[in-house]
């Protein structure tokens, strides 16, 4: 599959030469442009009934893997998570993106944000039910990004992630489902523990948190195979306050 092209960005930096600063400061200003062209590999499926009605917008789920499917092979991404229940025949009320991270990089350096850009000018998508998942590697992108823009989902259910229990303070009006296992030995459960305790701290009142007894890595099977997840997420409309 091609990668699907993002957005250009440009920006502009110089050198503003006012007198030397010998022996003192003097103002000066850097500027130099810089292309960067941004790119995703992704699975996509839209929901039954999506050609249908031209008229009706759609919930979108974007879904980050974890570290094992990094890569060029789209076919990885399907291993687990939302793309996987497609793979097996699951057929879901809403769009769900599932994109790939390059070998050797993390989700926090990829254009995740602006590939949301790109689906909703391309495809119709209610922009006030917009949700994010991931697990492991994809759990740290989705508190990642949750912080990066705050206000552009309507709630994130991130599995065995973890993240920067100050940058909680911007996500605390967002609703959060959080699971992890509490025999992990890759990510240890404090590392999601902490941020539900930092965002009910800040007074977030529609934060949920799962916690599989005796339960290692892979506390996602459970997570995704729970059709109350997928009801769960899907009530959760950006801007009101819900406490589902």
């Amino acid at each position: 599959m091609p990668k699907a092209p993002l957005f250009v960005v440009i920006a502009l930096f110089f050198v503003s030469a006012a007198s030397l600063a010998v022996g003192g400061q003097s103002s000066q200003r850097f500027e130099k442009e810089v292309t960067k062209t941004l790119a995703l590999d992704f699975l996509l499926s839209l929901p039954e009934g999506y050609e249908g009605d031209e008229k009706k917008d759609w919930p979108l789920v974007v879904f980050l893997h974890g570290a094992g499917e990094r890569g060029n092979d789209l076919s990885k991404v399907s291993r687990n998570g939302p793309p996987l229940r497609v793979l097996e025949g699951e057929s879901f009320p809403f769009i769900l993106a599932s994109p790939q991270c390059p070998e050797e990089e993390w989700w926090t350096e990829q254009p995740v944000l602006e590939l949301i850009d790109f689906l909703e000018e391309t495809y119709r998508i209610d922009a006030s039910r917009i949700y994010l998942t991931g697990l492991s590697m994809g759990g740290y992108g989705t508190w990642h990004f949750a912080g990066e823009a705050p206000h552009r989902f309507a709630a994130i259910v991130p599995v065995c992630g973890g993240g920067v229990p100050y940058k909680m303070r911007w996500i605390k009006h967002l609703p959060v489902w959080a699971f992890h296992g509490d025999a992990d030995p890759v990510v240890p459960l404090e590392d999601s523990a902490r941020l539900v305790k930092a965002l009910r701290a800040l007074n977030n009142q529609n934060v949920k948190f799962t916690v599989y007894p005796e339960i290692g890595h892979d506390s996602w099977t459970a997570s995704y195979n729970n059709p109350e997840l997928y009801t769960w997420m899907l009530s959760q409309h950006q801007g009101e306050d819900s406490t589902n």
